[in-house]
């Protein structure tokens, strides 16, 4: 899958928006032309039918773009085998599922519910998983509930690699970090969620990833027109495990927050 279906999908959404909203002007206008033969009447259809004309719009501007960005896909070329390969993912949610994707606008993973054998996992938790472009299972996350909450994380081969712990402060405060498999701390998130720039800090002060909104390079608008398109970013020479642990944070980010 590529972007420019994520924004197919999209429009498809807008223009079925824009028929549901057809539906009760219809029946308002038969109902008043069979039996009330009332004008006023006819008024209540005009916010139907305003909502319908924007969502219609929506939806051509929606497909311009999709068809924009397949051109330039189509002349450009996929520098990414493996999601661990870049330092850079541009992250699209749908309902349940967080579709990942590479900055040439290729799809890199998603996120979603794990719908495998939950061999050596309750049978009733709640997990979710790390999919590849393939298709295939390379991290799992399972959310634990209770006085820390936690998302425990585990690679392809079910190897236990650490957990992302939320504690509640107060009501609106809350301390969230990341152990390894040890328990050792790896670092904690500062920032700002409800603006969408949030950090993960080790306790060198050294940033170990970040998800911000409204930050994006130009080139990466040929593939992603929306702006505010969220990118979740890691260090340099990051390690493969370090990235799959620190993904926990867009679970809970993404299915346990929002």
């Amino acid at each position: 899958m590529k972007i420019d279906q994520y924004y197919r999908e999209s429009a498809c959404l807008s223009l079925n928006g824009s028929i549901a909203a057809l539906i009760p002007t219809v029946f308002i206008t038969l109902a008043d032309l069979s039996f009330f033969k009332n004008k006023d009447l006819i008024l209540l259809t005009i916010p139907f039918i305003i909502y319908s004309f924007i969502s219609f719009q929506i939806y051509l501007f929606k497909v311009r773009q999709a068809i924009r960005i397949k051109r330039n896909l189509l002349r450009s070329r996929n520098f990414y085998h493996s999601i661990f390969e870049t330092s850079h993912l541009l992250v699209v949610y749908l309902p349940k599922r967080l579709q990942l994707f590479f900055p040439d606008g290729h799809l890199a993973g998603e996120i979603k519910k794990y719908r495998g054998k939950k061999v050596g996992f309750p049978v009733f938790s709640k997990i979710y998983a790390l999919y590849d472009l393939n298709n295939q299972v390379i991290g799992i996350f399972k959310v634990n509930k209770g006085k820390y909450h936690k998302i425990e994380v585990y690679d392809r081969n079910q190897v236990y690699r650490g957990y992302y712990q939320i504690q509640k402060l107060n009501f609106r405060k809350y301390k969230k970090e990341l152990f390894n498999a040890n328990g050792r701390f790896i670092g904690a998130v500062e920032g700002a969620s409800h603006f969408m720039d949030e950090k993960i800090m080790n306790s060198a002060n050294r940033q170990l990833g970040r998800l911000r909104r409204g930050w994006m390079p130009l080139e990466w608008s040929n593939f992603f027109p929306e702006p505010n398109t969220p990118v979740l970013s890691f260090p340099d020479r990051l390690s493969e495990q370090d990235k799959l642990l620190q993904m926990s944070f867009l679970v809970n980010e993404y299915f346990i927050e929002r």
